[in-house]
């Protein structure tokens, strides 16, 4: 038995609220991918939806909560996905939905966050400070605070990935997924620890952003006071106690990957799959590139989290 927050219960009953196009995307066997990796390579395509990432399995259940409890509003801090996502499924269940961000964040997830008629309120400096002024904004609105890992049906939402991923699980050595706050990492990992406990779970973070996988590393929160990565979906510094618990029942692994390796997962998921990823999205590939031996002649896949990316910068990243 996996004991983590999660349940499975209700990762299975969770099915029944999230809207359906965000379930069951995409997942198969990447060959081109594979010869030029060494191993052999299956892709889980979360950007395949309205949003463009895995966040609205979680802010279905989120709304659907609130909704039921007859709230009205919510806010949350995010680095552009998460409050895509709140602001879309707020939208399907007539809620207010306010969203605060860095002013760094990708122009791209900014724009999309408006034209879901959410209310944007962009800060300076980094998500931690973004954070701040959404606890802020709760408290002064008496509102509903989303916050993505720590409230559980940002897990559980992200855990029907898991559900997903395990029907196949059997053809699976090991499972890749990005790491940030750790919401998809610590979901998909309980059911697979659950359901397919012999598929080794690793969880893949930058150099630049290294917060959680140090936490995971000495088994204890490990803050950083800055983040120089350009994978900004997975760019936190203060790790969240309760979330790092369940990451050190469920994660086999936790590794780091330096820039160049994200931007070379980028080009090589351009050049040989044919997807515009962002780079949170191409930290398993990124994994496979760093340590080739180590998954020579196996069965790997990865979860393609987000393709929310700014093209202009997208260009310059992988010399289009």
């Amino acid at each position: 038995m996996v004991t983590t927050r999660l349940d499975l219960a209700r990762i299975r009953a969770a099915r029944r609220e999230i809207d359906p196009v965000f379930l069951d995307t995409p997942l198969y066997r990447c060959d081109a991918l594979g010869r030029e990796l060494g191993c052999t390579v299956s892709i889980k395509l979360e950007t395949a939806n309205p949003v463009r990432s895995f966040k609205a399995r979680g802010t279905e259940l989120v709304a659907g909560l609130l909704t039921g409890q007859g709230r009205t509003a919510a806010v949350c801090a995010s680095a552009g996905n998460l409050g895509l996502a709140l602001a879309w499924s707020g939208r399907r269940r007539g809620l207010d939905v306010t969203v605060v961000a860095s002013r760094r964040a990708p122009a791209a997830k900014l724009d999309r966050i408006r034209a879901l008629g959410a209310e944007l309120e962009l800060v300076d400096g980094d998500f931690e400070m973004a954070r701040e002024r959404a606890v802020s904004i709760a408290q002064q609105r008496g509102v509903r605070l989303v916050e993505d890992s720590l409230d559980i049906e940002t897990c559980e939402g992200a855990a029907t990935i898991g559900l997903e991923l395990a029907d196949g699980a059997s053809s699976f050595d090991a499972v890749l997924i990005a790491l940030g706050g750790g919401a998809m990492a610590t979901g998909v990992g309980h059911v697979l620890k659950t359901l397919s406990p012999d598929v080794e779970v690793i969880c893949v973070q930058p150099l630049g952003a290294p917060a959680m996988t140090r936490s995971w590393q000495q088994r204890r929160v490990v803050s950083t006071d800055s983040t120089d990565t350009i994978a900004d979906g997975v760019a936190g510094r203060h790790p969240i106690p309760a979330v790092l618990d369940d990451l050190l029942t469920v994660a086999d692994d936790a590794v780091l990957v330096p820039e160049a390796s994200i931007v070379a997962g980028m080009r090589m998921l351009l050049e040989r799959a044919g997807l515009v990823v962002e780079p949170s999205a191409a930290l398993g590939v990124a994994a496979v590139l760093e340590d080739p031996d180590r998954f020579a002649g196996r069965h790997v896949a990865t979860v393609l989290c987000g393709s929310n990316v700014d093209l202009d910068a997208y260009r310059r990243w992988v010399r289009m």
